[in-house]
């Protein structure tokens, strides 16, 4: 199923990169535009606290929001564990 794309551009293109690594993205809910929800969820995740993170509509900064979301995906702890073993396997 095709998902809404959200309204603002900064921001969609963060969601398109947060699908692009896995993470479930779902529109609708109470206050936000959507929710942001981590592949992993594991023990070792640092997304004990972070495995679903909020999407708003309407962020005051759309840029400083978009970041925010990449941060999110970018630091989480399966993930970068992953992307490390990957590459130390290239080597």
């Amino acid at each position: 199923m095709i998902r809404t794309s959200h309204p603002k551009k900064e921001v969609e293109e963060a969601l398109r990169h947060a699908e692009g690594h896995g993470w479930r993205i779902e529109v609708g809910g109470s206050h936000a535009w959507g929710r942001a929800y981590c592949p992993y969820n594991d023990q070792e995740c640092r997304c004990g606290e972070f495995c679903i993170t909020s999407i708003w509509s309407t962020p005051k900064n759309p840029g400083n929001h978009a970041r925010a979301l990449r941060r999110v995906v970018d630091n989480c702890s399966t993930h970068r564990n992953r992307r490390d073993a990957d590459h130390h396997a290239k080597e």
